[in-house]
């Protein structure tokens, strides 16, 4: 099993207003182990700019004096106290920053950011003290122009970043704001309004008209259309009737309906969903590596760079110059926006996914689906709808009747929760067959049932138990039930078959349109059956499915999803039982049918909350479309230094072109920017 599955289960987040507060966890953002406040940090930025704006107007700017600048006696220490004041208080998240990254011997943005800001106040501060106190006869340039501009700007790209991580869960944060904190929850013929953490499992609550679905249940009185837009991305309005599940967060239309609650404030759909965007923030996939590695390349290169380029600048020109180059060289090659890069996207990613009813729950599944050319899929409830019907009944041996056979099948069938059992004890109640007791009934591991009765033992298996006992039938009798594609059961007594029952099953309506996109995708799609081979084959006909594995027993659908992996194919598998969870677990890419078991759930990589398997290509459009948000992103937070460095080094100073470490920063920042809006323009 994969270590990095997280267990839906453990989520306990309290959806109450108080704590439905999304804000609240993503407020806060770690730098180099240092947590930055973005209240503080817009704090920081507006008083910092206040400060900053005399020093725009008292110091010169790289030497030069602007139009709008002009100075008095005593300007000068003006700007030295409001210049000391900016770099321990604006600098203060980038100082502690830097020393959080050093003791994790990982030098990277901050580090570079304070040794651009250190350089520019430690020689403005040597030019001070040579300039007024010691009255040299040489005059040297000060950087507080720069050092100023440079702490702004980079507050300034930092709460941008806050604010652009945070946005990028918005859809999310407008689903928790429907969830009401009161409910009406039902007692007995009476109605009172409750606090939605008091809400258990089991507890009755009543919706009325145009109200807001509090909790996920299933509908217990009354009928309704349901909103569910903002959950499942279809803004037509699903119609409810008794039975039907209902998601917290969904609205209800005219109809006042009354639900069970199947999961609490702390356990429902939304609940998870908040957890999940929250861990796909700080989750570290290979992308994300990369661009931490980056960022360390981009450290060292940016000092060899600037050290080089002192010493150049040093030999053939003056201090001034030699210092001026390494200030910028180190501002412009801050990986700030390497950064906001990667995290950005994917989250933005995991809350679109989540509003088109996919929970990703291991990002690496996203990075992983470009290789994919295999999708294996369980037939039934996967492809299929898991609702059989008997189409079927008849006796073989002259020992019994059709209701005894019925009887003795529904008797076996009692001690099975499968979608089969279910359907054929329903059959058996519906023409008023009770159920034969039978004894110590046992699930036979993909073969079917048996049970007891007067001390003999009654086998309900299918073709493939037949084959290997050599039991032998009369094909004729099955054969127009298998040219359909029914699932047929035998009843088997003293090595004697009895008589058969025939089931159908319902193709889920859209599996044809997705297997003919999966094969436009140049995917081969594979369907996975415990069924014989023939009524297989002519489902997978019906489906347009090419190759399809039969008489399969569980274990056998993980010998297929390795034998594929062994020949080098990238497989996604698609499951919903229990059955499903090892195959689901050994797959490139385990995708579990979100109404299936909690083990086959615990054991995917991506859930599809609405049971449909179209939605894998909803998944790999957005795979898609988030790989090439996430390349774009790194191109524009690193690759831009290719030239910048260069630049800010001196190369062109020949001909005229001084890059300063003013508009180093604003390079930089712009790529932030750049990054930031481009991450939220992603869509499906």
């Amino acid at each position: 099993m994969k270590d990095e599955m997280k267990n839906m289960k453990d989520m306990d987040m309290n959806m109450d207003h108080e704590k439905m507060d999304m804000s609240g966890g993503h407020n806060m953002m770690m730098h180099g182990g240092h947590m930055m406040d973005m209240g503080d940090l817009r704090q920081k930025f507006w008083i910092s700019l206040i400060m900053a704006i005399p020093v725009f107007i008292l110091s010169p700017f790289m030497g030069l004096h602007l139009p709008f600048q002009f100075q008095f006696p005593g300007s000068d220490w003006i700007v030295l106290i409001l210049s000391t004041a900016l770099y321990f208080y604006g600098g203060k998240p980038f100082l502690t920053g830097a020393k959080g990254e050093l003791a994790e011997k990982k030098p990277a943005m901050m580090t570079l950011i304070t040794m651009g800001i250190s350089v520019a106040y430690i020689y403005s501060l040597y030019a001070f003290v040579e300039n007024d106190l010691l009255h040299s006869s040489n005059h040297i340039m000060d950087f507080f122009w720069e050092l100023a501009s440079l702490i702004v700007i980079m507050l300034l790209g930092h709460w941008i970043e806050m604010k652009s991580t945070m946005s990028a869960g918005n859809a999310l944060s407008k689903i928790a704001t429907l969830v009401p904190n009161q409910v009406h929850m039902v007692h007995g013929d009476k109605t009172m309004d409750h606090d939605i953490s008091m809400v258990k499992v089991s507890d009755i609550v009543e919706i009325r008209a145009g109200e807001s679905i509090p909790l996920d249940g299933h509908l217990i009185s009354g009928e309704s259309y349901v909103n569910e837009s903002l959950i499942t991305g279809e803004s037509k309005a699903v119609k409810k009737t008794l039975g039907s599940k209902v998601v917290g967060g969904s609205i209800n239309g005219e109809g006042t309906i009354r639900i069970q609650v199947d999961k609490s404030a702390g356990e429902g759909y939304l609940s998870q969903i908040s957890k999940l965007v929250s861990d796909a923030q700080s989750s570290r996939s290979k992308t994300q590596m990369l661009a931490d590695r980056v960022s360390s390349w981009l450290f060292y290169a940016a000092l060899t760079a600037g050290i080089l380029s002192f010493i150049y600048w040093l030999i053939f020109g003056d201090m001034n110059t030699a210092l001026n180059r390494l200030v910028t060289v180190l501002v412009i090659a801050c990986p700030h926006a390497l950064g906001l890069a990667i995290p950005l996207v994917m989250s933005r990613s995991t809350s679109i996914a989540a509003t088109n009813g996919l929970i990703i729950r291991d990002n690496q599944a996203m990075e992983n689906s470009r290789k994919i050319d295999y999708i294996a899929m369980d037939k039934t409830g996967t492809l299929t709808e898991g609702k059989f019907t008997v189409n079927g009944l008849q006796k073989i041996d002259d020992s019994i009747d059709n209701q005894q056979l019925l009887a003795l099948i529904a008797g076996v069938e009692s001690g099975s929760s499968h979608p089969i059992a279910n359907s054929i004890v329903q059959y058996a109640q519906d023409k008023k067959v009770a159920p034969t007791a039978l004894e110590n009934i046992q699930a036979i591991k993909g073969y079917g049932m048996s049970g007891e009765l007067n001390d003999q033992t009654y086998y309900l298996i299918n073709m493939k138990y037949l084959n290997e006992n050599n039991l032998t039938i009369d094909k004729a009798l099955v054969q127009p039930y298998l040219d359909k594609g029914n699932t047929i059961s035998y009843l088997v007594l003293n090595k004697k078959v009895l008589g058969f029952v025939a089931l159908g099953d319902r193709i889920k309506k859209n599996t044809v349109e997705f297997i003919k996109e999966l094969k436009a995708r140049n995917i081969t799609p594979i369907m996975l059956t415990g069924d014989n081979k023939d009524a297989a084959a002519i489902m997978a006909k019906q489906m347009g499915i090419d190759e399809f594995r039969a008489e399969l027993l569980p274990e056998d659908k993980n010998k297929v999803i390795t034998e594929l992996e062994n020949k080098g194919h990238h497989v996604m598998m698609v499951g919903d039982g229990i059955n499903d969870a090892p195959s689901l677990a050994a797959a490139t890419i385990g995708v579990a049918i979100g109404a299936g078991t909690d083990v086959a759930i615990e054991s995917a990589d991506v859930i599809l909350y609405n049971s449909d398997p179209s939605d894998i290509i909803k998944f790999l459009k957005l795979s898609h479309n988030t790989y090439r948000k996430t390349v774009e992103n790194l191109w524009w937070g690193a690759g831009y230094n290719i030239i910048a460095i260069p630049l800010a080094a001196g190369v062109l100073a020949g001909v005229g072109f001084i890059l300063s470490p003013a508009v180093g920063a604003i390079i930089m920042s712009l790529s932030t920017v750049v990054v930031a809006l481009n991450a939220m323009t992603l869509k499906m």
